[in-house]
């Protein structure tokens, strides 16, 4: 599938519901919600809440990611906005920075001490 005609589809596909009449502000709020429902899967992913299986996390994870998709492009059409042109013009954007690889893995590995000492102090919190 190529994004710019899932793009298109989807515009073709709520037009024949009327749902190309929903608001962008109101497309935006829907994504928020199911953004949320993301977040709540990926505190189950990282084991903060319980899950049933991974399987099914797995599955859920898929759907909400689905979801946040859907109204993201439709938000984009709303718009007048190309995801496809977007994209190609992000990753442009991207490969022109010039990163410095070991300040970054510097500041990776500065972060990933900060978690571990974070979590330890947690940890002693519980004791």
């Amino acid at each position: 599938m190529q994004i710019r005609e899932y793009q298109q589809w989807l515009a073709a596909w709520d037009r024949e519901r009327g749902w190309d009449r929903v608001s962008a502000a109101h497309t935006l709020i829907h994504a928020l919600e199911e953004l949320g429902e993301v977040a709540r899967l990926v505190l189950q992913w990282e084991g903060y809440k319980e899950t049933e299986s991974a399987d099914k996390l797995h599955d859920e994870l898929e759907e909400e990611l689905s979801d946040v998709f859907v109204f993201l492009f439709k938000l984009a059409y709303q718009t007048g906005v190309d995801v496809e042109a977007a994209l190609v013009r992000g990753q442009a954007k991207a490969d022109s920075r010039h990163w410095d690889l070991d300040k970054a893995n510097a500041e990776l590995a500065r972060y990933h001490a900060r978690q571990t000492e974070l979590m330890a102090q947690y940890s002693e919190l519980e004791s």
